[in-house]
């Protein structure tokens, strides 16, 4: 347990524009003890996985408001790109969004839009928990989102990665993913899919770096943070709860086991 006091879970974006060091972990359980737990440990935020669990619009609600009070930032990673999904987790007091599978610039200026009320599109309400439930005068609120939501891409397609750095220097998206998982797959049993991957993670990279947009990736293991950090990433996912429950499970079974 960290007895360190964490800056706010609302200087999420503001700490990953200065490249602060950042530790965050996807979460699929619908449940919010475990985003008590993770704030006892010291995490900086969490992305709640709406793509790849079956995390509904009103746990995810839950899981949020449990991530605000524990001090952690949520990010909601939405099961698709739409404006409702966009707006549903940002006045739930999202303090960010991830997309899959930003393949064009079109549809990263869509994101971006969604995301804002200045120059964008994101429908109003004022009164939420983004809000502080009616807290804050509609002009504060809409100053304070604009300011404080991240809006983050995830370049996951071969068809993208030519396309990654246009995407980063679309105005109002704040950072790139790599999702290593898909574009891993992408390639089926190419027995170079590692080296593959590898190629176009630098090119990535080197596209968030030219754009000047910070960069986010899941780290496998130590040797992987260190590729992760060669590269410029410094807000790093490890695992997830369903990850950590396993290991956990897996060392207890076999240190009780015998």
């Amino acid at each position: 347990m960290t007895n360190e006091v964490r800056p706010s879970f609302a200087s999420f974006k503001e700490r990953l524009n200065a490249r602060e060091r950042m530790l965050g972990t996807f979460l699929k359980f619908p449940t919010t003890q475990v985003i008590e737990i993770l704030g006892t440990i010291g995490y900086d935020f969490v992305v709640i996985d709406q793509e790849h669990a079956a995390l509904d619009r009103g746990i995810t609600d839950l899981m949020i408001l449990a991530a605000r009070a524990v001090n952690i930032a949520p990010i909601v990673r939405v099961n698709e790109f739409t404006d409702a999904t966009i707006l549903s987790a940002l006045d739930s007091g999202a303090m960010g969004v991830m997309v899959p599978h930003v393949t064009s610039v079109e549809k990263a200026e869509a994101i971006a839009r969604a995301c804002r009320y200045r120059n964008g599109s994101r429908g109003f309400a004022g009164f939420s928990r983004a809000s502080g439930w009616g807290a804050l005068g509609a002009s504060q609120h809409m100053a304070r989102q604009d300011e404080q939501v991240t809006c983050i891409a995830m370049i996951e397609d071969q068809d993208a990665v030519e396309l990654a750095g246009n995407i980063a220097r679309v105005e109002g998206i704040d950072a790139l993913f790599i999702g290593r998982g898909d574009l891993t797959a992408s390639f089926g049993d190419d027995p170079n899919a590692k080296e593959q991957v590898e190629k176009i993670s630098r090119r990535i990279a080197d596209a968030a770096r030219e754009a000047n947009v910070p960069l986010l990736m899941l780290p496998t293991s130590k040797a992987d943070l260190a590729f992760s950090k060669e590269l410029g990433a410094t807000a790093m996912l490890v695992s997830s709860d369903h990850g950590f429950m396993r290991s956990a499970a897996a060392a207890a079974f076999s240190d009780y086991s015998d």
